[in-house]
């Protein structure tokens, strides 16, 4: 009786428990939802913190008397407890952060290539001896090369089209040392590794600055007169605003440093197109000497590399300047090759040390790690090498004749430089046809200074000038001057008589133009003879160069002769 009635009050508390718990979720419920409708409820929340409990509210009492710990509530979850490690959590944090870094870094490197350019090193002992790049031994290097990567290094990658000046003086020692006889654009295509040798004639006839319509060989004459060493970048400007093309680089390199570079390599295998004789080719002291090339394939070293590349009066076809540009091209292509034979000299240690060696020699714009980086284009060229010769054939651009100063100029047919900037700004569009060259008009024919006559140039005339007076000098300063003007000066010395009184032009050869004359008398105004003085041979003249055994022209400085 005693176990039965215990039984059965353990029961109804039990029950009475549980109805009293379902009663609070409902409650609970209740008033979660009256406060997610409220708005003041975080205050209310507050204030039922703080408040006692109705006396009479049994069943709140209950709750906070007889059940010690509530019932979990399934509509309001708690958050779980942290886990002891976070460092997984941490570790993608930092790939996180590292990888918003570098896209920084790479967004801040594209805007600033738009202000500098990215420079590969210095030295050449940084540099892969395969791919001419520079070397990526370790992580952040690889980072760096892969933020600041080579696409910005020259100005011109982001047309895909880079352009540099190169031009060949003769240097300390010779003749009109800061001619350039030779002048090249040499353009790049980088997206197809594509490179063309644009050929300018030395002759044609340009606006120098202030100095009018001169020679363009002049430019960088001009520019180191003005101030020396900065003949290289006024040239470059110069051949800029003729052509129309960006030109932000040149090269810069004399005889001495051309010599040596090509012996460097052990010279270049050249194939001559066709056998040609020279009779005229500068010599020592003012001489000329007698030169030839046999057709065929010839290993030159630089002395006799340079003879070739130098040569424009030999027979043959091979007696223009043209002609001699078309040779230039070709050493140049053969240079190249032998440079960049992979295993070879592509050591850009060695490249660095031979540059510093001929440091006196060269002169450039382009710093070591762009001509690493052209470098690393041209051994990729193979036979993509474009060659193209302004010049005045049949299809070509140009006009040649004596101007009315007398001096002899190429200039462009139509009287301006608009077919010849076209075809050099296409060079790289196998379909492009040039057109053909308007007709001069009033409107468009050239300055007065540059006007072409149907006269042409002879420059295979011998002419040898005599200095009859004891001023020392005065045969070589007028050989220079007459070299400006367009003629060709075989031989100068000194007279076996001196002194003399009167300065003379003679004609030992009769069929020379009468226009040569007139223009030769354009630029030296003293009489003309055909009358050959008593001391005037072979075997009296006591000059310092031997003359020409046939001299076309003999000019005779007396004393009367102003400079």
């Amino acid at each position: 009786m005693h176990n039965s009635t215990a039984q059965g009050l353990n029961q109804a508390v039990t029950g009475c428990t549980l109805n009293l718990a379902k009663a609070y979720v409902i409650i609970d419920f209740t008033i979660m939802l009256n406060n997610s409708e409220s708005p003041d409820n975080k205050k209310q929340e507050d204030l039922a913190k703080t408040a006692e409990p109705p006396a009479n509210t049994r069943i709140q009492r209950f709750h906070h008397t007889a059940v010690s710990t509530p019932p979990p509530n399934l509509l309001r979850p708690r958050p779980l407890p942290r886990e002891k490690s976070a460092r997984p959590e941490r570790k993608k944090h930092r790939l996180l952060y590292g990888l918003l870094v570098l896209l920084f870094l790479y967004g801040a490197n594209r805007v600033i290539t738009g202000l500098t350019l990215a420079q590969w090193p210095g030295t050449g002992g940084e540099y892969d001896l395969k791919t001419l790049q520079p070397k990526k031994s370790w992580l952040f290097g690889s980072i760096k090369n892969f933020i600041f990567k080579s696409d910005n290094l020259l100005i011109g990658q982001k047309d895909d089209r880079i352009n540099l000046l190169l031009m060949g003086i003769g240097g300390p020692g010779h003749d009109g040392a800061f001619l350039s006889d030779t002048n090249i654009i040499l353009s790049i295509k980088p997206s197809t590794k594509q490179v063309a040798l644009i050929s300018i004639p030395r002759d044609l006839g340009v606006k120098i600055g202030d100095h009018g319509i001169r020679k363009i060989n002049n430019a960088n004459a001009f520019g180191e007169a003005a101030n020396p060493g900065a003949g290289g970048d006024y040239a470059r400007i110069i051949f800029e605003q003729t052509f129309g093309l960006t030109i932000p680089y040149y090269v810069r390199v004399d005889f001495k440093a051309f010599v040596e570079l090509i012996n460097e390599v052990g010279g270049v295998t050249i194939a001559v197109p066709r056998s040609f004789t020279d009779y005229q080719y500068p010599g020592p002291n003012y001489s000329y000497e007698t030169v030839s090339f046999v057709a065929g394939n010839e290993l030159m070293k630089g002395d006799r590399a340079l003879i070739y590349t130098r040569s424009r009066h030999g027979g043959n076809g091979e007696g223009s300047d043209f002609a001699r540009s078309r040779r230039q091209q070709q050493v140049l292509t053969a240079l190249k090759e032998k440079l960049l034979s992979i295993g070879t000299y592509t050591n850009p240690v060695r490249i660095q040390n031979i540059l510093d060696a001929l440091s006196e020699h060269v002169s450039t714009n382009l710093d070591f790690g762009q001509l690493m980086y052209l470098a690393s284009i041209g051994k990729d060229t193979d036979n993509k090498i474009i060659p193209l010769v302004i010049d005045d054939s049949a299809n070509g651009f140009l006009n040649g004749g004596i101007s009315a100063s007398g001096a002899y100029l190429l200039t462009p047919r139509g009287g301006n430089f608009t077919a010849v900037n076209t075809a050099i700004a296409q060079v790289f569009d196998p379909t492009f046809v040039a057109p053909s060259p308007p007709p001069v008009t009033a409107q468009n024919a050239p300055p007065p200074a540059a006007a072409p006559t149907s006269t042409p140039h002879f420059p295979n005339a011998q002419i040898a000038v005599e200095n009859g007076t004891w001023q020392v000098g005065l045969a070589a300063r007028l050989k220079k001057h007459l070299e400006a003007a367009g003629f060709s000066v075989a031989s100068i010395g000194n007279s076996n008589v001196r002194p003399i009184a009167t300065s003379t032009i003679f004609i030992a050869n009769q069929k020379i133009a009468p226009e040569l004359i007139t223009a030769l008398n354009k630029e030296l105004p003293l009489p003309t003879t055909t009358v050959a003085p008593p001391w005037l041979s072979d075997t009296t003249s006591s000059s310092t160069t031997a003359l020409p055994k046939r001299p076309d022209i003999v000019i005779i400085i007396g004393t009367d002769y102003t400079n």
